[in-house]
């Protein structure tokens, strides 16, 4: 069984078509947990196919930190970047507001500390773990997939959730 598809040194060194068929694939289930993820909310290939996808009948998350929590203030400091973080979530949040209305998606917002960014497509992840004082897009990537309950995938399937269930909806 192989869990681990590929590695990548740095999120941006992910290519972009990696990106674009993973959520293309995906027939169940879409999700997005990171603070901004600006990177995929500027992609209007990747929205159309988010959109795409839950007109399908996919079920799309989309989690963001909330602008104004604690974690997301704490995150812009531990980089650098102080108030940029937040701006960086709000300008994503512009770009999802074409997705916000349509059926089978929903935008949640969150004030955990994350320690890994999830990009999920059914059984497919790519987790962007976080290193204090780097910013995401610096860090590495790994692509699993899932095999079975309590593998690689499920153990960051499972913090997904976690998130998920203690996130605001947005209003």
């Amino acid at each position: 069984m192989i869990e681990v598809l590929a590695t990548y040194p740095h999120r941006w060194a992910v290519p972009r078509p990696v990106w674009q068929q993973l959520f293309q694939n995906a027939r169940d289930e879409i999700g997005i947990l990171a603070y901004a993820g600006l990177f995929i909310a500027e992609d209007m290939d990747i929205l159309r196919t988010l959109a795409e996808r839950a007109r399908s009948g996919a079920r799309v998350q989309i989690l963001l930190g909330d602008p104004d929590g604690r974690c997301v203030a704490a995150r812009g400091s531990d980089e650098g970047v102080g108030e940029s973080m937040a701006a960086k979530i709000r300008n994503a949040l512009v770009h999802y507001r074409a997705l916000r209305d349509a059926d089978g998606v929903e935008i949640r917002l969150h004030d955990t500390v994350l320690y890994n960014s999830i990009y999920r497509a059914d059984d497919d992840l790519l987790i962007n773990p976080h290193a204090y004082g780097i910013a995401a897009s610096h860090a590495p990537v790994l692509h699993v997939r899932r095999a079975e309950d309590g593998d690689l995938a499920s153990t960051y399937l499972e913090s997904f959730e976690r998130v998920w269930s203690g996130a605001s909806p947005m209003s």
